[in-house]
């Protein structure tokens, strides 16, 4: 006969922490482990408390959340205290203190602070506030576009007034005292000079007036003096006007304009006595320096009278010409290219052009456009002294007796800005 079979009583510790384990599964707490499982085999209630808490920061820290301290505590398991297993803080069941009952935890339910549910308000206002800041970038990049397409839109339409009535386009600017390209009806364009450009020639220069762009190169040549002044040399001017400078110039020989720029330059030359040409003659009756200078325009939007000149100038003060003598024994020339000399320049001439509008308006450095516009051009030619020089009018609208001399006076004001660019374009180029 079998005797009866019971089994041995359990510990006292290990049943109170088996059912202290059994509650709090069923509490909702998920993770928990039985005592004799894995390592956790007799282990304390203390150290298996421990352990949950540690892995709970883990999930805090995985979840990015920042108030860990109250969420942690928020999940402290309860102790066994008193009837319904109320902690000793007060709280029911697993929410712990600080939480609202809405939070508190059941089956499959996350707990969480006060503080961290702010947490999370304050980021989903942030975002709302991100949503709302693209909103607005939207509308500023929607205004911005609508105004870029009205400025095309007014710049086609006045492009298309410009076409079909030019001088009325013209007149409603120069009735605010204004031009087109911005420039008050007294203001010159950006003035320009570079001394020394082309290296095979003896002196040269490049000048850029606005957009209009002359160069000038000179060479030097030897020549027999004119039989009417045996002590004289020869300054011969050209100007040409390429078709690659403008579609209204053609190829073949030098058109009306180019003709009468370099009667112009010529009678500068002669009035201005901007060199002494004794000053070119090597032997009297014998031999002389001819001085050829070639006028290009590579660019051309008016005003091209003020651009020659102020090429002229400078090139003429960048030759140096060697020491020549004649040999006695020979009676040929003698070269000596180690000494060289600059060439006495005694004035300094500089052109100021007008273009008259409706036979009353002035205004200064005319364009391309607005010398076709134009009643009539006027340029006036000043030294050193404010003496006139040339006086260029070639037909067209008259002036009166003041509106010649504020011309003038305006010439003057252009001649002592020329003066002092060039000065000091000059002074760089020296060897300090």
């Amino acid at each position: 006969m079998l005797g009866s079979f019971y089994p041995p009583p359990l510990p006292q510790e290990l049943l109170t922490t088996v059912l202290w384990q059994l509650l709090l599964w069923t509490a909702g707490y998920p993770g928990v482990r039985f005592p004799g499982a894995g390592a956790d085999r007799g282990l304390p209630e203390e150290r298996q408390a421990q352990g949950q808490l540690q892995g709970r920061e883990k999930d805090v820290e995985a979840l990015g959340w920042s108030d860990s301290s109250k969420y942690l505590q928020a999940r402290k398991p309860r102790e066994a205290s008193g009837r319904g297993g109320r902690s000793k803080a007060g709280g029911d069941g697993p929410s712990g203190p600080g939480l609202r009952p809405s939070q508190r935890g059941g089956p499959g339910v996350r707990v969480e602070s006060a503080a961290a549910e702010r947490a999370r308000g304050r980021a989903g206002s942030a975002r709302g506030r991100a949503g709302s800041r693209g909103v607005g970038r939207g509308c500023a990049g929607s205004a911005r576009s609508a105004q870029a397409q009205r400025r095309r839109t007014s710049a086609k339409m006045a492009a298309g007034f410009k076409t079909v009535e030019p001088l009325e386009y013209y007149r409603r600017f120069l009735k605010e005292n204004c031009r087109p390209d911005g420039r008050e009806l007294g203001e010159f364009r950006t003035t320009t000079v570079n001394i020394g450009s082309i290296s095979t020639a003896d002196g040269s220069a490049l000048v850029k007036l606005g957009n209009t762009t002359v160069i000038c190169g000179v060479k030097a040549e030897f020549a027999a003096p004119p039989t009417d002044a045996p002590e004289k040399g020869y300054v011969v001017p050209n100007v040409d006007l390429p078709p690659l400078c403008s579609s209204r110039f053609r190829s073949g020989p030098p058109g009306e304009e180019a003709q009468v720029a370099s009667q112009f330059i010529a009678d500068v030359i002669e009035n201005s006595q901007i060199i002494q040409k004794e000053d070119l003659c090597i032997s009297p009756g014998k031999l002389a320096w001819t001085l050829y200078c070639d006028l290009i325009c590579l660019d051309y939007d008016g005003n091209i009278l003020d651009a020659c000149t102020f090429a002229l100038l400078a090139a003429l003060k960048n030759v140096q010409l060697p020491e020549v003598t004649i040999s006695e024994e020979t009676g040929l020339a003698e070269v000596n290219l180690k000494k060289k000399r600059y060439l006495n320049i005694t004035t300094h001439p500089v052109a100021t052009s007008f273009a008259i509008f409706d036979d009353t308006l002035l205004i200064v450095d005319p364009t391309g456009e607005e010398e076709l516009l134009a009643t009539g051009t006027l340029t006036l030619v000043m030294d050193d002294k404010s003496r006139l020089c040339c006086l260029h009018k070639p037909g067209g609208s008259g002036l009166t007796g003041a509106k010649l001399q504020d011309c003038m006076s305006r010439a003057v004001t252009r001649h002592k800005e020329v003066k002092k660019l060039m000065d000091e374009v000059i002074k760089s180029m020296k060897p300090k």
